[in-house]
């Protein structure tokens, strides 16, 4: 990473910049809307205020988080669309840039919740997750995108994902399924729109939320110890010039913890030049999977 100038590092990070985030209203979006005003930026919070599975809708959920924002003094305007529905994508940019001036970086965190196995997921729920986790953020990377590309001036996109995208998780398999393309897509834009100044990265939080809150991995767990705040510098880190030189990255939170995933493969067993047998396959399988 280049070294960032002193007044980055002395003065809010992103004074005078827009950013748009998607899923603002509560837990994860909330704690990152609230972080990017602290940091001076004009922020655009968008959230259908529906409830866990995504159904119903509630516009005094954004509402509330601009007028705190406001109240601390800073500028934001609040938005109820559903990511997942056509055109919703460009009308939540295209708001961004008409009331507040401009785009910097889109943040995305809308989500909804699935806890059914493979078995027990229909297809009514698997086109939700998908429609929402994939289908809304795969259009909210176009549309920003597309209008950082047009101003040529660059910009930051960071995604929420999930740690079951790399380790699989009981109950999860259709959120998993959508958390890996959500990976898939941050590297594949962020190769793509490298060469005009838009950075692609993405976020994998472990944090207790009105969505995680129930799951076994959070019982006797403080709120405190692995709150929506430990993920929120995160993001603005990744939507400032402080993170120019960052491209492709999936980082995790999980409290005090910052890391980041790698997807490596193995040396691997060498045949002859000819396939390999069935069992030939069985006889180097050690040599295939070790690390």
């Amino acid at each position: 990473m280049s070294d960032s100038s002193s007044s980055e590092l002395e003065g809010p990070v992103l004074a005078g910049k827009v950013v748009v985030v998607t899923g603002g209203g509560r837990g994860i979006g909330r704690a990152i809307a609230l972080a990017c005003a602290a940091e001076g930026a004009k922020v655009l919070v968008n959230d259908l205020g529906s409830d866990l599975a995504g159904e119903g809708a509630d516009p005094t959920v954004a509402d509330a988080v601009v007028a705190e924002i406001r109240g601390a003094g800073g500028t934001a305007i609040a938005d109820a669309h559903d990511v997942s529905a056509p055109g919703a994508a460009s009308a939540i940019v295209d708001r961004a840039v008409s009331e507040l001036g401009r785009l910097d970086a889109l943040i995305s965190c809308a989500g909804i919740v699935a806890d059914r196995s493979v078995l027990k997921t229909d297809d009514a729920l698997l086109s939700r997750v998908l429609d929402v986790h994939v289908k809304g953020t795969f259009a909210l990377v176009r549309a920003a995108g597309q209008v950082m590309v047009d101003r040529k001036e660059g910009g930051a996109i960071v995604l929420c994902t999930g740690p079951s995208a790399f380790f699989g998780a009981r109950g999860q398999s259709a959120i998993g399924a959508a958390s890996a393309a959500i990976v898939a897509l941050t590297r594949s834009a962020a190769l793509e729109l490298r060469k005009h100044r838009v950075r692609v990265n993405a976020i994998a939080p472990t944090a207790r939320t009105r969505q995680t809150e129930e799951l076994p991995t959070f019982q006797g767990i403080h709120e405190g110890s692995m709150s929506p705040g430990h993920v929120a510098p995160l993001a603005v880190f990744l939507s400032s010039s402080l993170a120019e030189d960052v491209h492709g990255e999936v980082l995790g939170i999980a409290g005090a913890r910052a890391y980041a995933f790698r997807a490596r493969e193995t040396t691997g067993s060498f045949s002859d030049g000819r396939p390999l047998s069935v069992r030939e396959l069985r006889d180097v399988w050690r040599d295939i999977t070790r690390a």
